[in-house]
């Protein structure tokens, strides 16, 4: 179920949840392009390594307080960070592979741009 948001000032419309973005260089790609790309791709596996790194403290969590005799009452809290656990960990790696795909696109263009030249 997609919605979009409508804006008063037409503006352009917005997507809710959209998390990749397609880039297409309008330019010839210099240097600091490619050094950008590179940024953008480091930045990016950094931010898998923090998903994993928070999924992975949830699951820590979620198992702690299942283990928890004395606390029945709180096995609900436990299954709810296992579930966002798991949420979490799909997230970052969806999100992950999507820019990936699109900064190799933006590299095949970029050399398909030069071989041509």
């Amino acid at each position: 179920m997609k919605r979009i948001i409508e804006t008063p000032l037409k503006i352009k419309k917005m997507k809710l949840l959209k998390f990749g973005r397609d880039f297409k260089p309008d330019q010839e790609v210099i240097l600091r392009d490619y050094l950008a790309i590179e940024r953008t791709r480091l930045a990016n596996e950094r931010t898998l390594l923090s998903y994993i790194k928070s999924s992975l403290y949830l699951l820590l969590g979620g198992i702690t307080v299942l283990q928890l005799k004395n606390y029945p009452d709180l096995e609900y809290l436990g299954i709810t960070a296992l579930v966002f656990s798991a949420i979490f960990f799909i997230i970052g790696i969806y999100r992950f592979t999507l820019l990936k795909k699109s900064l190799k696109q933006l590299y095949r263009l970029s050399e398909n741009k030069d071989d041509n030249d």
